[in-house]
């Protein structure tokens, strides 16, 4: 079951909701896309951690925010980020018109899976620094490529949306807690060894048209899911969403070539929600339509004509 975003509860009525995660499935983060006007929201007790990055800023604005009798005012300039940490109430006033702001919520219970890999406090989620209008490239990334997920779907999504939702956890916990970086308590990742990644790659081979997760790939590699994707992505050059999505790709190639299932059936055999998705996608990767490529394949086998 998906995430269920609290912007409905939280933001008013100037608010416009532009996009969201919501019915994709994830159950790692949850996004919002919106567009703000001039306006001022009432104190909300947040149970996510919840990450804001202007998509589409104003410098001419101001956003102030009280949380626990401590005011904070940044510009909500493009690629400015507030960071606000769970179970920590707040109220919010913005002066001017923001086009778009993706609000990133993280489970608390996301934290929780990197205690076997950092030394964290007893609730991590709470430990996070409130902060107002900062830079930082390393979260900027992650969150747009996380809301790029959003507004187009891919053949292994969630399994990347999974791992970027850990590793934007790890980022807030090695750079924003309370009372210092979070240290890591692993050795500096190296490479999974051959038969750990024979196993992963022939478990992928066996089960592509299915659904495939980051943590069940990491139970079969024996890490923790951070690890084994930083793992993965140095050892085969490539995470391991886009690997899978790799994977899907050929298969769904292969399918059309041969031509016996119809364009929906090869769709949903790469895991995509729809035909139109699964073809905004294939285009994407390939420059023509599944359809064309059919046609194209054809016609290159077509055997030639007989002549005597």
């Amino acid at each position: 079951m998906g995430l269920q975003t609290p912007g409905v509860r939280k933001y008013p009525r100037t608010s416009a909701l532009l996009d969201s995660s919501a019915g994709l499935g994830w159950s790692t983060i949850s996004v919002e896309l919106r567009s703000h006007g001039v306006s001022e929201a009432s104190a909300t007790l947040p149970r996510y951690v919840e990450v804001c990055l202007v998509i589409a800023g104003n410098k001419d604005g101001l956003v102030r925010r009280n949380a626990a009798g401590f005011c904070q005012e940044a510009r909500p300039e493009t690629g400015a980020i507030w960071l606000s940490p769970a179970g920590v109430s707040k109220e919010i006033a913005i002066t001017a018109p923001i086009p778009e702001t993706a609000h990133l919520y993280l489970p608390t219970a996301l934290f929780d899976r990197l205690k076997g890999s950092y030394a964290l406090p007893n609730a991590p989620a709470d430990s996070i620094r409130k902060a107002a209008g900062i830079g930082d490239d390393v979260i900027d990334q992650i969150g747009r490529s996380i809301l790029s997920e959003v507004t187009v779907e891919t053949a292994a999504g969630r399994m990347y949306v999974e791992a970027a939702s850990l590793a934007l956890a790890a980022r807030l916990l090695q750079k924003y807690c309370y009372g210092g970086a979070c240290e890591s308590i692993e050795s500096p990742a190296h490479g999974l060894d051959h038969i750990r990644l024979r196993r992963v790659l022939e478990y992928v081979d066996a089960n592509f048209k299915n659904d495939i997760t980051l943590e069940s790939l990491a139970g079969i590699a024996g890490y923790s899911a951070f690890h084994f994707a930083r793992k993965f992505t140095l050892t085969m050059g490539i995470p391991p969403g886009r690997y899978v999505s790799q994977r899907r790709l050929e298969n769904a190639m292969a399918e059309l070539a041969a031509g016996k299932l119809p364009v929906a059936e090869i769709a949903l055999n790469a895991r995509f929600s729809s035909q139109a998705s699964f073809t905004r996608a294939f285009h994407r990767a390939t420059g023509i339509t599944p359809k064309e490529y059919q046609r194209r394949r054809r016609k290159r086998e077509k055997p030639a004509p007989f002549h005597r």
